[in-house]
C-alpha cells in the first residue's frame, strides 16, 4: 500500500487514533496507511485473535507496532475502556474512527426483532457510545483539536431494500456527524464522515453476497466507472481528512463510490444500455415525433 499512498511519510506523526473494527477489512487498510504516515494506532474490535494476527500483519507491512484491545462498542463501559486504553499508550489520544459495522441481507419481514437490534447495536449504538465517550473524555481533558471519523454509507441518505436496519443505523450516524460538528466545534472536535461505496472485502462480501449472488449482482455493472474501490482509495481520503489539512473541513459526508448513488438516482441513467444503431432509430423517431 505504501506506493499508493498521495502523502509524504510524516504527516500523521502528532495522531494518535482509534480505530473500532480494526481487526479486517477497511478498518485494517486504513490502519496501514496511518502507520505508514507516522500516527500511533490502536485497533479493537470484538475478536482478540483476529486482532492479534491483525497487528502482526501490520507490523509485516510497515515496520511499526500498533496496538490492539479487545471491545464491544455496544457497551458504553468498554467504550470508555478504550479510550482510556489508548490514552495510557499514547498520552495525547486526538482521533476517533468508528469503522466498526454489522450488516446482512434479508428481506425486512423475515428479520426478528433481535435480528434488527443487532445491527442498530453495533453501528449507531457502538458509534454514540465510542463519540460519547471520546467526547466527553476531551471535554474534561479541554483537548483540541480532536477529531472524529465515521465510515457511513450512501444508502443513509436514499435508503435501500433488504438491508433496512444498517440503513436506518447509518442514517442515523450521519445524523449524529452533523450535528455534532456543530454542537462540538467550540470544544475543537472537527466531525467528518465517509460514505464509501462497493469495496470488496472478505467478511462483509461473504455477509452481503454469499454464494453465487456477486456474479448474479455484480456491483460493478451498476457503477460509472465499471469496477469496485480499493482499500487505499478509501485510506488516502481518511488520512486526508483526519489530518490537518483537513482542518477547516467539519461536517462533511464525502462518497467515494465511483458514481454508484447517482447512476442509481437518475431517472433515465440505464439508458446506457442503449445502443449506437438503437440511439439512431430512436433520434430519427423522435425527429418525426416533432
Amino acid at each position: 500500500m505504501k506506493s499508493k499512498l498521495m502523502f509524504k511519510n510524516g504527516i500523521l506523526k502528532d495522531k494518535n487514533i482509534l480505530i473500532t473494527g480494526g481487526g479486517s477489512g477497511l478498518g485494517k487498510a486504513m490502519a496501514e496507511a496511518f502507520l505508514h504516515l507516522g500516527a500511533h494506532v490502536v485497533i479493537c474490535s470484538r475478536n482478540q485473535e483476529k486482532l492479534h494476527a491483525a497487528v502482526e500483519d501490520l507490523y509485516t507491512k510497515t515496520g511499526r507496532k500498533a496496538a490492539y484491545l479487545p471491545c464491544d462498542v455496544r457497551h458504553y463501559e468498554e467504550a470508555q475502556k478504550a479510550v482510556q486504553f489508548i490514552e495510557n499508550q499514547t498520552g495525547n489520544f486526538n482521533v476517533l474512527v468508528n469503522n466498526a459495522a454489522g450488516n446482512f441481507i434479508s428481506p425486512t419481514e423475515r428479520l426478528s426483532a433481535h435480528a434488527f437490534d443487532v445491527i442498530l447495536d453495533i453501528v449507531l449504538r457502538g458509534t454514540k457510545n465510542m463519540t460519547l465517550a471520546a467526547g466527553k473524555f476531551w471535554i474534561d481533558k479541554q483537548r483540541h483539536p480532536v477529531n472524529v471519523l465515521n465510515i457511513v454509507t450512501t444508502y443513509a441518505w436514499t435508503g435501500s431494500g433488504y438491508v433496512v436496519p444498517s440503513a436506518a443505523a447509518k442514517a442515523g450516524v450521519l445524523a449524529m456527524t452533523r450535528s455534532l460538528a456543530v454542537e462540538w466545534a467550540k470544544y475543537g472536535m472537527r466531525f467528518n464522515a465517509i460514505a464509501p461505496g462497493p469495496f470488496p472485502t472478505k467478511g462483509a462480501w461473504e455477509r452481503l453476497l454469499p454464494g453465487r449472488l456477486e456474479e448474479k449482482f455484480d456491483p460493478s455493472r451498476r457503477i460509472p466507472l465499471k469496477r469496485t474501490g480499493k482499500a487505499w482509495e478509501l485510506a488516502n481520503l481518511a488520512a486526508f481528512l483526519i489530518s490537518d489539512y483537513a482542518a477547516y473541513i467539519n461536517g462533511e459526508v464525502v462518497t467515494i463510490d465511483g458514481g454508484e448513488w447517482l447512476n442509481g438516482a437518475g431517472q433515465f441513467n440505464a439508458f446506457d444500455q442503449i445502443t449506437a444503431h438503437e440511439w439512431d432509430r430512436l433520434t430519427e423517431i423522435i425527429k418525426r415525433k416533432k
